[in-house]
């Protein structure tokens, strides 16, 4: 999947600080391999060079509210 800078994603690294973090990307670049990696804006910092196969879109939060409201 690929992403665009403003998209709100879900970080998926073990080895990082921000496993399980959802942030924002800041900026999107492309490898000599054509691959693109991704800068994230976490709300405590930022990480650089994530691979897309890290990322996740992001659960919608209002989606989520609404479905909650519709349940009760």
């Amino acid at each position: 999947m690929s992403f665009e800078k403003g998209d709100t994603v879900l970080f998926s690294d073990k080895h990082s600080e921000y496993d399980g973090e959802v942030g924002e990307i800041t900026q999107v670049a492309e490898t000599m391999f054509g691959d693109e990696t991704y800068t994230v804006s976490f709300e405590d910092g930022q990480e650089a060079g994530i691979p897309a196969d890290a990322l996740e879109e992001a659960p919608d939060e209002e989606t989520n509210e609404a479905e909650d409201a519709e349940a009760e």
